[in-house]
């Protein structure tokens, strides 16, 4: 202890007294039958070097003792457990916390600027009745993923038996320690430090913990900026369109929402492209609607656009080991018809010629199919009688002569 109790009266005014701590549920245990000892003046800060009331008590069975570390005035400060150092709404190192709500720390590290700040902030803290650091502040996306919503009563576990490891150990059952193999060293969790996790500077949990947000799914948004539609999956049937606009409503104009009751999804069609973004962004890995969580995927385009007739074909490289192409023959070689195969030189019947660009009259045949036919001129009428549209199908005169 730095001052005795016969120093001077001013420093023993300084000194800090409480009849119950303040714990998280996790410190607390889950013993609600619980005995603590109450030490007056126990021990000194290990922050602000004070002299305060230290508790100690056992949070539940084959559990180690607990005791506080630190003063209610640097722990309403930042609003942390007087054991664990944790924020007492969320269960996140100090350091998480910071990060996520980009809050800077102020705390003077010297004695004097120190104890000045104390003092000035206990004071505060007695008018306002509430307490620092988070308290008070807007709930962050980051550290509702992080945040644990149970207690975490494994971290109050009795430590491990150094002669069970050493093969000494000779209480069996009866040794309060656990027989386990401890960790190993090199882990970056072995070294932890009650200032570092109080002012939040370089705390392996809270990089472990930051690193684990890094890697957490995210969903980009497509190249595609006409892409404009949300898919939601995990449907059931007591869930209705007009619950999926309820929810969806908030960002932004919705145009349609196309309800797949068979497939158990949605598509929830937007008008603008950043109001498909904010719906994605606020409702990916959150969304719950009548206790079920929803997947947040973004809906496909319509592919790449077909290429315009317009444009011309990019040349592709020859493929290896083919022969070259044959060369081509002169102009004037192609200009004559060696084979008589142009239409012009196609002879054509001495009647169809005669009849070329006239009417022709009716064609002989069954009653009812008498019609007169278009020859335009230059064109070939007809070349063999399948060609004669008079002479398709079957006719009624024919069943008649039967």
């Amino acid at each position: 202890m730095a001052t005795s109790l016969g120093a001077n009266t001013y420093n023993r005014m300084n000194w800090e007294t409480s009849d119950f701590p303040i714990l998280c549920q996790t410190c607390l245990g889950d013993n609600p039958y619980m005995r603590m000892i109450r030490e007056t003046y126990g021990k000194e800060c290990t922050i602000c070097n004070r002299p305060f009331t230290v508790f100690r008590w056992c949070p539940g069975a084959k559990m180690r003792y607990k005791k506080t570390e630190v003063c209610q005035t640097c722990a309403k400060t930042k609003n942390v457990c007087q054991t664990c150092l944790l924020d007492l709404e969320y269960g996140l190192p100090v350091q998480v916390r910071d990060a996520a709500l980009k809050m800077q720390d102020n705390i003077p590290k010297s004695d004097v600027n120190r104890e000045y700040y104390q003092q000035n902030n206990e004071s505060a803290l007695a008018k306002a009745g509430g307490s620092g650091g988070a308290g008070g502040k807007a709930p962050n996306e980051l550290l509702m993923k992080l945040a644990r919503t149970t207690p975490y009563y494994k971290r109050n576990r009795a430590h491990i038996c150094s002669f069970w490891v050493k093969g000494e150990c000779k209480r069996g059952e009866e040794c309060p320690y656990r027989h386990e193999m401890p960790t190993d060293p090199n882990d970056p969790l072995a070294n932890q430090n009650i200032k570092d996790r109080y002012y939040g500077v370089d705390d392996p949990v809270a990089d472990k913990l930051l690193k684990r947000a890094a890697d957490m799914p995210k969903l980009t948004p497509p190249a595609d900026k006409t892409i404009t539609t949300v898919y939601v999956g995990g449907l059931d049937a007591n869930i209705k369109e007009q619950d999926l606009r309820d929810i969806f409503y908030q960002y932004g104009e919705i145009r349609n929402i196309n309800m797949v009751t068979k497939s158990g999804c949605a598509f929830v069609n937007f008008s603008q492209r950043e109001s498909a973004e904010k719906a994605v962004q606020g409702a990916f890995n959150k969304l719950i609607i009548k206790g079920r969580r929803l997947k947040i995927l973004w809906g496909r385009g319509q592919g790449a656009p077909a290429i315009k007739a317009q444009e011309e074909p990019r040349p592709l490289p020859p493929v290896p080991g083919l022969p070259p192409a044959l060369p081509q023959p002169p102009a004037e070689l192609l200009a004559h018809d060696f084979f008589g195969l142009r239409a012009d030189n196609v002879p054509q019947p001495p009647v169809l010629r005669a009849l070329a660009g006239s009417v022709l009259p009716p064609l002989p045949g069954p009653a009812g199919m008498r019609m007169p036919l278009m020859a335009p001129p230059g064109t070939h009428v007809i070349h063999y009688p399948s060609q004669d549209p008079q002479r398709l199908g079957t006719s009624k005169s024919r069943g008649n002569d039967n």
